[in-house]
C-alpha cells in the first residue's frame, strides 16, 4: 500500500513508519518537526528510516502544506499529528494544543475527501475519557482529542471518508518521548532527575508496548473497519506497580512524591473487544518484557544509544 503518515517523526510515527516498511508499504512521512520535545530526537529517528527506497520524507506543517500531491494515490492515511500533554495543556497553551489537534485534523480530513481512497487512520487517546470511563475528559488536551474524533465522524457521515479513532492507552517502548513515564523512571534509575510521582501511586494505567500499538494501526486501517475502538494493554496497573517492574529490570528508582495535578485521571482501563472482534487486536509484550526491550535501547544513563 502506499501510505501517508503525519507526525511521522515522532515516537509512535517512526514506529509506525518501520513497521509499515517491514510489511512492504511505500511511506510517504510528514512531520513539521515542532519543539513539542526536543527536535534532535525526531531527527534522529528520521535518520533510522532515510535511505530506503520506499520513504520519502516531507517537512511540512499541516496547516501550510499543499496536501494533494503528498495524498494523490493514498490508500491509507494515518494521522499521528498533534500536540501532546495532558498537564501541558491548560492556560496559553491551548491555543496551539487546538490548532494542532483540531484545526490541523480538519484540514487534513478536508484534504483527504476528495484524493485518497482508503483508511483514514486518527491517533486518539485515552485522554477523552474523564473518570469511570465517561466521555468527559477532564484536561484541555482530552478536549481537542474528543474534538478531532469528532471530525472524523463527520467527514465519514458527509462525504464518506472512511475514518476509524483508536483510542491509544499509554504506548511506551525504545524511544518514547522523555516526558512520558518510563523514560522518566529509566532515567531516574540511571541517576538521573528523580521521577516524579504524582498521588499516592495507586493510579491506574494501561500500558500498551509500541510493537503491539503500530501492528494494531496497520491491521485495522487494513480491515475495513470504521468507527471508534480502545487500544491498550488489557491489563492495567498501578503506577507504583509500574515503578517495581521497572526496579526489576534496571535496580532502584528514586522517586519525588508530588501532589495529583488537575487533569489526571485516577483510573484508566481500554475495553479491546471492539478492536479484538473487528480487526483481531490482541496485546503480546507483557508489561516486563517492554519494559526490559525499552531498558535494553535506553542503556546505560536511561538515554538511548547511538
Amino acid at each position: 500500500m502506499r501510505a501517508v503518515v503525519t507526525g511521522a517523526a515522532g515516537f509512535l510515527g517512526s514506529h509506525l513508519c518501520a513497521h509499515l516498511l517491514a510489511a512492504g508499504d511505500t511511506v510517504v512521512a510528514v512531520d513539521a518537526l515542532t519543539d513539542s520535545y526536543d527536535v534532535a530526537l525526531k531527527e534522529r529517528n528520521l535518520r533510522d528510516l532515510a535511505g530506503r527506497p520506499a520513504f520519502s520524507f516531507h517537512h511540512a506543517d499541516l496547516l501550510d502544506a499543499d496536501l494533494g500531491p503528498l495524498l494523490e494515490g493514498a490508500h491509507a492515511v494515518y494521522h499521528l499529528a498533534g500536540e501532546p500533554g495532558v498537564r501541558s495543556s491548560w492556560g496559553a497553551a491551548f491555543e496551539l494544543c487546538a490548532r494542532r489537534n483540531i484545526l490541523a485534523t480538519q484540514t487534513l480530513l478536508e484534504a483527504v475527501r476528495s484524493r485518497a481512497s482508503g483508511a483514514f487512520v486518527h491517533a486518539s487517546s485515552s485522554a477523552v475519557y474523564g473518570d469511570a470511563g465517561t466521555l468527559a475528559p477532564v484536561s484541555p488536551y482530552g478536549v481537542t482529542k474528543l474534538a478531532a474524533e469528532h471530525l472524523c465522524e463527520l467527514y465519514r457521515a458527509a462525504y464518506g471518508v472512511p475514518t476509524l479513532s483508536l483510542r491509544l492507552f499509554s504506548v511506551y517502548g525504545p524511544r518514547q518521548r522523555p516526558d512520558t513515564a518510563f523514560a522518566r523512571l529509566l532515567a531516574a534509575a540511571a541517576g538521573g532527575e528523580p521521577f516524579p510521582l504524582y498521588g499516592d501511586g495507586e493510579q491506574t494505567r494501561d500500558f500498551l508496548y509500541v510493537r503491539d500499538a503500530v501492528t494494531a494501526l496497520r491491521d485495522a486501517a487494513c480491515s475495513g473497519f470504521t468507527g471508534v475502538a480502545d487500544l491498550g494493554g488489557g491489563c492495567p496497573v498501578s503506577v507504583n506497580q509500574a515503578i517495581a517492574a521497572v526496579e526489576q529490570v534496571t535496580g532502584p528508582v528514586k522517586t519525588l512524591p508530588r501532589p495529583a495535578e488537575p487533569g489526571d485521571v485516577r483510573h484508566t482501563a481500554a475495553d479491546i473487544t471492539v478492536a479484538s472482534r473487528a480487526f483481531g487486536f490482541r496485546p503480546r509484550t507483557s508489561l516486563r518484557e517492554g519494559v526490559a526491550a525499552t531498558a535494553a535501547e535506553a542503556g546505560p544513563g536511561g538515554v538511548r544509544q547511538k
